[in-house]
């Protein structure tokens, strides 16, 4: 009996030691595609902030007025 759990416990450490790798390596994947997508479309991503800055302050100024409301 206690065999088969020490043999159990073995086995779930394998596969988190080796699912934790996997995801690590996932995770340096995905960090990599960002990075490149956000270089590669550096301009764009420009225009689009300093087009949501207008629509942003408007809910910053309703919402600072709903607060001072109170």
């Amino acid at each position: 009996m206690a065999e088969e759990i020490k043999s159990e416990e073995k086995q779930k450490c394998c596969k988190n030691g080796s699912g934790a790798f996997l995801k690590v390596i996932l995770g340096l994947v995905f960090l990599g595609l960002g990075a490149y997508a956000t270089y590669r479309w550096l301009p764009n991503l420009k225009f689009m902030i300093k087009a949501c800055i207008g629509p942003f302050l408007l809910l910053v100024g309703v919402i600072t007025l709903a607060i001072a409301k109170e």
